[in-house]
């Protein structure tokens, strides 16, 4: 399974609705499931690892997804409903669900799937010690920005200036982007910023960008701009400008020139675990928030080609995986 099926999957624990199929007398934990922009799928790879553990969807737990379609202004009202139908457990996908979930309830135990910078963003008090009814996984530290910056420098050493795109909206970037600002500045890169929240904008950002001509961009891969963007890839590809993403090895497979992501194959298995803990007693305030040890970079050679670009070898001996 590649990165971007296990992406699709995990975020889909299950489809159905509560149903009951339990034997007689048998406890049946219900664990709602809330998500902005990733629609449920089946199967699940995280049927496997909570089987493992003793757990059978439809006869001993039961997944309440609510899928709020892309409309951030949904989640509040999904997140009350859930908390209404009282689930042993809720799985937040990013930081916008997580919000919305630790807002309607402070009591039914939260687990983070995917978040970002969750200390500096409130969602936990510390890593060791989250505190509170939520723990789960950190994706990314802020000081990760400067890293896919170096990236991208090191591939194209000529860059000088960068146009940035990312969603002001999102929770969470508002320690992601002055980290992200003070490694270009470190580095001579001029950053110029790009804020966006949805499609209007995005096409927006493209008309000043073109206007401005940078010598290279970098996508901070969430919500409207993950959901789009198949069309952030093509505009990259008509203005001849260099591309890193913040976001999953689809971005470089659907042609774009690098991508940088935290290696996500583990976390089936690291989300039924915590999910099992907090099943049988155990407290989230005490369960240490987890990260990611290894990251993902893929570069498409072709796409670079096409741009006249020649990479270093020492950047693609840094690659986990080569497009050709």
């Amino acid at each position: 399974m590649n990165k971007r099926e296990t992406l699709l999957a995990l975020l889909a624990l299950g489809a159905a609705p509560f149903t009951a199929h339990a034997q007689q007398g048998q406890k049946v934990y219900r664990i709602g499931v809330l998500s902005l922009t990733i629609p449920p799928a089946r199967p699940s790879p995280l049927s496997a690892p909570m089987r493992q553990l003793g757990y059978e969807e439809g006869r001993n737990f039961e997944v309440d997804y609510k899928y709020a379609e892309g409309k951030e202004d949904r989640l509040a009202g999904l997140a009350s409903e859930m908390v209404a139908g009282k689930p042993d457990l809720i799985i937040a996908i990013s930081n916008p669900e997580i919000l919305a979930a630790k807002r309607a309830t402070s009591t039914i135990p939260i687990i983070m799937m995917y978040a970002l910078a969750p200390v500096e963003s409130g969602l936990v008090a510390s890593l060791a010690r989250p505190g509170g009814n939520i723990t789960g996984m950190s994706v990314e530290e802020v000081e990760i920005g400067g890293k896919k910056l170096e990236l991208l420098r090191d591939a194209v050493p000529r860059i000088a200036r960068v146009a940035f795109l990312w969603n002001p909206e999102h929770p969470g970037m508002e320690a992601y982007r002055p980290a992200t600002e003070r490694a270009a500045k470190a580095m001579g890169i001029r950053l110029t910023e790009f804020p966006v929240g949805n499609l209007e904008e995005i096409e927006q950002a493209f008309t000043l960008i073109a206007q401005d001509r940078p010598d290279a961009l970098f996508v901070s891969s969430w919500d409207a701009l993950f959901t789009h963007r198949a069309r952030t890839i093509e505009f990259a590809a008509r203005q001849r400008l260099p591309a890193l993403y913040s976001g999953g090895r689809h971005y470089a497979a659907e042609g774009g020139l690098m991508s940088y992501s935290f290696d996500s194959r583990g976390f089936p298995q690291r989300i039924a675990a915590i999910a099992d803990h907090i099943l049988k007693g155990a407290n989230p305030a005490d369960i240490p928030v987890e990260q990611p040890t290894q990251y993902e970079i893929a570069i498409n050679l072709k796409t670079a080609k096409a741009l006249g670009l020649t990479i270093p070898q020492s950047v693609l001996l840094r690659a986990t995986e080569v497009i050709e």
